[in-house]
């Protein structure tokens, strides 16, 4: 079940239209380097996302319903727990200082790798899962733990002082201590060949995907097995991942509960793991795609009403 049940050509044809989209955006719309307003970004968001509706309606129209609701479901969840990455691009982009003028750039590339590396991980993962059945209960329990550990801590931090990703990278190649514009390599006064923060930036960003990957992938094999399906949904989920860091970066801490939803979203699909090996039928996916919409909307929904409460307090308060 590794290759799938879809045809070869739906495989190629799928790939050919993600790499023209990527061309286009890398060598028309954004060829040149540019702070996106949040206006833009929002556009931008909303184009991804129409992608994906009608990707999935030619789902439905090609392979019936039940690939369709589960595209659209894991699509949902890829969604909601990416909005992990956002918090931790804030965080790199602050610590390393990169120029707004140049955070679009690394984070197209830093797309592009996350796309090939996420492909490699989905595709040893259900050969795990194809070798040994139990794999399913272990990734299961895995999410169970992660979201229990997640509420308990309240989010996850990520110590950059004390990277051992940034080290390697140093101490495999050489580093200038400045940017140099757009580029991710530059040459000193020797001719030396010397790569940029920028560089260093785009290995953080990949490496932090695929550690956020080790949620989000095995929580859509819940869903669906199938490897098209599983690679399109993340592969839809990661491409409007730019557009929504420019639309919300400003003010994604505004979201309080968000983390609180997406922990209780990893339970749930861990249990639904585990509860499907068990031999029992399984959990519908539209009941999961009904329970997760409710724990993502229902977290932002519940932030927005404490976010106002505290402004009409702060309001209130302030002529005293």
């Amino acid at each position: 079940m590794i290759f799938s049940e879809h045809s070869f050509w739906a495989w190629v044809a799928f790939n050919a239209f993600i790499l023209g989209v990527l061309a286009l955006d890398l060598g028309v719309f954004h060829r040149k380097p540019a702070v996106i307003p949040v206006r833009e970004a929002l556009w931008m968001a909303a184009g991804y996302i129409a992608l994906a509706l009608c990707f999935n309606a030619w789902v439905y129209y090609a392979f019936g319903w039940d690939p369709a609701i589960q595209f659209l479901t894991g699509y949902f969840i890829e969604k909601a727990l990416s909005m992990d990455n956002i918090m931790v691009f804030v965080v790199i982009f602050a610590y390393f200082q990169v120029p707004a003028l140049h955070q679009m750039r690394v984070l197209l590339w830093g797309i592009i790798g996350a796309l090939i590396l996420r492909g490699i991980f989905i595709i040893a993962g259900l050969a795990l899962i194809e070798i040994f059945d139990w794999a399913m209960l272990v990734m299961g329990l895995f999410l169970i733990y992660t979201g229990i550990k997640t509420m308990a801590t309240g989010e996850e931090t990520v110590d950059l002082e004390s990277s051992r990703i940034i080290r390697v990278v140093r101490k495999i190649l050489p580093v200038t201590h400045k940017f140099d514009g757009a580029k991710f390599f530059t040459k000193d006064q020797h001719n030396r060949t010397l790569a940029t923060p920028l560089f260093v930036v785009l290995v953080v960003l990949n490496v932090t995907d695929i550690i956020f990957a080790l949620d989000s992938i095995p929580a859509v094999f819940a869903i669906t097995q199938d490897p098209f399906i599983v690679f399109t949904s993340n592969v839809f989920a990661i491409l409007g991942l730019r557009a929504l860091y420019f639309a919300l970066a400003g003010m994604i801490d505004r979201f309080r509960y968000l983390k609180f939803g997406l922990a209780l979203v990893l339970i749930f699909i861990g249990l639904k793991m585990a509860y499907n090996y068990l031999p029992y039928p399984d959990i519908p996916t539209s009941w999961a795609l009904i329970v997760t919409a409710g724990l993502i909307f229902g977290s932002i929904f519940a932030s927005i009403v404490q976010n106002r409460r505290e402004d009409r307090n702060g309001g209130e308060s302030s002529p005293r």
